[in-house]
């Protein structure tokens, strides 16, 4: 059983296939303890030097047990191609009253079902990249993320009706109904925007508000 100095904020992560490496390697590069448990002896082989793992089938409650998953308080099922093992995996997660558990879903009864098995957090890999693609690919947006009750966050390009401007002349919060909470300039900190921020042509603005006034704004010319 691999050692790990302390398990409080130690992640579980089950499934080495692209979504669960993601996870295990970037949780790794914070620092943080990671356990992953796999069943394919290769993908065990190739992760070995980079973070702890133990080579089990985590469907079985037994081996799950054995891995000493208990222990742990956080839990990411990466498992989402099979359904059957996902469901199981997760119950047996759930069965031993794990504290956080997030699961891949590859549909939306996929995650209604890890959810009503014990699931505490869904995630759609594939939807929520597709998503935030479609709405990077239709205007100025660089970046997309979708919060929660149609609340988002945008990076982008300024639009040239506001670059040369403080944001104050500008008038974004009124004329558009979003708000300018940051300004990247080229070679310049991040910076929090306030009244007197200028906006030039060749900077980073981050932008938040209603996902559909986004859009309208990220699309102006």
């Amino acid at each position: 059983m691999p050692r790990i100095q302390s398990r409080d904020d130690a992640v579980l992560v089950i499934g080495l296939g692209r979504f669960g490496t993601a996870i295990a390697s970037t949780l790794d590069g914070l620092g943080r303890d990671v356990l992953a448990i796999e069943k394919d002896p290769d993908l065990v082989q190739q992760w070995s030097h980079r973070f702890h793992i133990v080579e089990a089938d985590a469907t079985n409650a037994e081996a799950l047990a054995q891995a000493g998953a208990s222990e742990f308080s956080i839990a990411v099922v990466g498992v989402g191609t099979s359904l059957e093992s996902s469901v199981l995996i997760t119950a047996n997660l759930s069965d031993i009253n794990m504290p956080q558990i997030w699961a891949k879903a590859v549909s939306r009864s996929h995650g209604r079902i890890l959810r009503r098995i014990g699931a505490h957090h869904v995630v759609y890999p594939e939807y929520d990249a597709g998503a935030r693609v479609a709405h990077m690919v239709t205007g100025r947006m660089l970046d997309y993320i979708e919060m929660e009750d149609g609340f988002s966050i945008i990076k982008m390009r300024p639009p040239r009706d506001i670059q040369g401007f403080t944001l104050d002349e500008t008038k974004v919060r009124e004329r558009f109904g979003v708000r300018i909470i940051g300004v990247k300039s080229p070679g310049q900190p991040f910076e929090y925007a306030s009244a007197d921020t200028h906006i030039g042509p060749e900077d980073l603005i981050i932008v938040s508000g209603d996902s559909s006034l986004l859009e309208a704004f990220a699309n102006r010319r």
